[in-house]
């Protein structure tokens, strides 16, 4: 069995009213409201149909709750996302269970939301994006989402998020030829990790687990600089101490990224999965294909699965970055997962 453990789906409840309502807007707005299996179920199971045993974790796709509405709207607007994303796993046997969205411009009510999605609708976890609005993730307002996540010992599913707004170049207003997408995204993903990692997150909540989507962004192709490099923190900084920062730290800063997991999701490319295994190592490693961003249904799944098959593993190393690992994450065991598929 293989568990794809980073999808997106929109409950139909929550694309009528918010989506295709036209609160999405555009550029990536746009984009999410134009693929098919976003929404449509029938759909999107034909295009699994030919992957056999095979189970989804469905997400609430971008645009974030927060970035749709307004610090009064938007606890209901991840109300309604996350009561349909339990429906959803409810009904159909392929969604395993899903990752719950927060009103992350409301924290204390994204506190709240996050109580009853894991309490009353059985969540696996919860979905954050790399900024929450544009606030950085180890903002003290946001500390006791993660202290709450590491006490229960469930996954935060991280996702990047970043628009046309953010500029390639001071001088201009806008990214250009979609870079926002292509390179800022594995960017910002690298950013909110260093936040959390310098933060010391990984020091103060040694359990914590977060699910990092296309393999971690840039950190397992910079390892030289994320080594040696923060090795020498501090010396190229002369208004704020960093040295000592790095002095107070348990570990160098690079052992602190391996903590993260990551998923394969990255539309086939396999010489960087190689690399994120190599990274991370095998007990870290999830399988995930981020449908359905692809360009025909169901194409991303059957890539990566061509790029792990790839690796140079016994069937037992591939089974764990397929399931294995997944089940021990999410407390879930062979019988009771495939039962579900």
């Amino acid at each position: 069995m293989k568990i794809d453990i980073f999808n997106h789906i929109f409950p139909k409840k929550y694309y009528d009213n918010y989506i295709d309502a036209g609160q999405s807007g555009k550029d990536m707005g746009k984009r999410v409201g134009n693929i098919k299996t976003i929404v449509d179920v029938d759909a999107r199971f034909r295009a699994l149909d030919p992957l056999g045993d095979y189970v989804q974790v469905i997400t609430l796709p971008v645009l974030p709750i927060e970035v749709l509405a307004g610090p009064e709207k938007s606890p209901e607007l991840a109300r309604v996302g996350n009561d349909g994303l339990a429906e959803l796993v409810k009904k159909h046997d392929r969604f395993i269970g899903f990752a719950a969205g927060l009103p992350m411009n409301n924290p204390a009510a994204a506190e709240k939301e996050m109580t009853r999605a894991l309490d009353e609708l059985g969540a696996f976890g919860i979905q954050l994006y790399t900024n929450a609005a544009g606030k950085p993730l180890d903002s003290p307002e946001f500390l006791a989402i993660f202290e709450e996540a590491a006490r229960r010992d469930i996954p935060i599913w991280l996702h990047p998020a970043r628009g046309a707004d953010f500029p390639d170049y001071l001088t201009e207003t806008r990214s250009q030829y979609e870079i926002w997408w292509t390179f800022g995204w594995p960017y910002e993903t690298s950013v909110a990790m260093s936040r959390l990692v310098f933060a010391g997150y990984f020091d103060r909540f040694p359990n914590l687990k977060i699910i990092t989507h296309h393999m971690g962004g840039m950190i397992p192709y910079f390892e030289g600089r994320v080594g040696y490099g923060w090795d020498q923190l501090g010396k190229r900084t002369t208004d704020v101490d960093y040295v000592s920062l790095l002095n107070s730290m348990k570990k160098r800063p690079v052992d602190y990224f391996k903590n993260f997991y990551a998923d394969t999701a990255l539309f086939g490319a396999a010489p960087a999965t190689k690399c994120g295994l190599d990274f991370f190592g095998l007990d870290n490693i999830l399988f995930a294909s981020d449908m359905p961003f692809e360009p025909a249904p169901g194409l991303y799944a059957r890539e990566t699965i061509k790029c792990v098959e790839g690796l140079d593993l016994t069937k037992e190393q591939k089974d764990r970055i397929y399931r294995g690992n997944a089940e021990r994450l999410l407390k879930l065991n062979s019988t009771s997962a495939s039962g579900r598929a």
